[in-house]
């Protein structure tokens, strides 16, 4: 059973009654990201809730877990309340990885609030300091892609000129890619241009429309086309057994983790077979290093 981080529903909280978990140097005031957050509030308001855990039952105090300078810019334009999500744990050091950054769809949804709210795109732009291009880019995110698209892409970063890529395929195209996209963990532009490439005519918005890529003949297309369809349809069979594959390789190396704390064992492999004990110890090394990094 999977357990929730949070808890989804937001409360309204006193700002004095959330106390943080570290000091805002003034030099951090500072910098452009701070000032950005700053502006970004005192014009649009709060995006990204803040996380807290209550610090006792008796209290009535909350520890911040995550918003640091979100908070310290509510104190500073002097707000009295803030709208904030309950953590069901206090990993106060290991909750970054517990929540998503605001992803590409949810800044499309973000700026059609505000537009609706009122807001103009040009103050938009002003706040979050970007240009006034991009917001309307953002605005226009999820125009002529499927439904389904933003289900997938919910908690994911991926640039506008991805979905720009898309857009020149057909629905179940779009699908199909946005599926590969997630499943290779690759949102970049040119990995979405090279599937649009090996998109084949029929399921192109645009059917007419000659695709062309630097260096490539027709014939080189049309066979970049049937190597990568054959090249998607291993790559799903894998994504399949994945799951089982890698349940699979937790168990063997941890058995062989506990085999090889058994000195005796040890004792025996280097005499007999030097080589299967190096590479054993090889197999548990590599995975030490991948849990490590993650």
């Amino acid at each position: 059973m999977v357990t929730m981080a949070f808890r989804p529903e937001g409360i309204l909280m006193r700002v004095d009654k959330i106390l943080p978990l570290k000091k805002i140097k003034p030099s951090i005031k500072k910098t452009k990201k701070y000032r950005q957050i700053y502006t970004s509030i005192k014009e649009v308001g709060i995006i990204e809730h803040l996380i807290i855990y209550p610090q006792d039952e008796k209290s009535g105090l909350y520890l911040l877990l995550d918003g640091h300078m979100r908070l310290e810019v509510l104190k500073e334009i002097g707000q009295e309340e803030v709208t904030c999500l309950i953590s069901t744990d206090d990993e106060g050091f290991t909750y970054n990885h517990k929540i998503s950054r605001l992803s590409t769809i949810q800044e499309h949804f973000m700026i059609l609030k505000a537009i609706e709210k009122g807001v103009s795109e040009e103050r938009i732009a002003k706040t979050l300091n970007v240009n006034i291009s991009n917001i309307r880019e953002k605005r226009d995110l999820l125009k002529g892609i499927s439904p389904e698209i933003a289900e997938l892409f919910k908690d994911r970063r991926i640039t506008s000129k991805a979905f720009a890529e898309l857009r020149k395929m057909k629905p179940m195209r779009q699908i199909e890619v946005a599926e590969l996209m997630i499943a290779a963990n690759n949102f970049t532009v040119p990995y979405a241009k090279a599937l649009l490439a090996a998109t084949p005519k029929d399921q192109l918005i645009d059917q007419h429309k000659q695709k062309k890529i630097s260096g490539l003949s027709s014939e080189d297309l049309a066979r970049m086309e049937k190597e990568t369809e054959l090249l998607e349809k291993d790559f799903m069979i894998i994504k399949e057994s994945y799951g089982e594959d890698t349940l699979n390789l937790v168990l063997f190396t941890s058995y062989l983790s506990k085999i090889l704390n058994n000195a005796r064992i040890v004792r025996f492999l280097s005499k007999s077979d030097p080589d299967i004990l190096s590479e054993f110890q090889k197999i548990i090394e590599a995975t030490s290093l991948s849990h490590s990094a993650q």
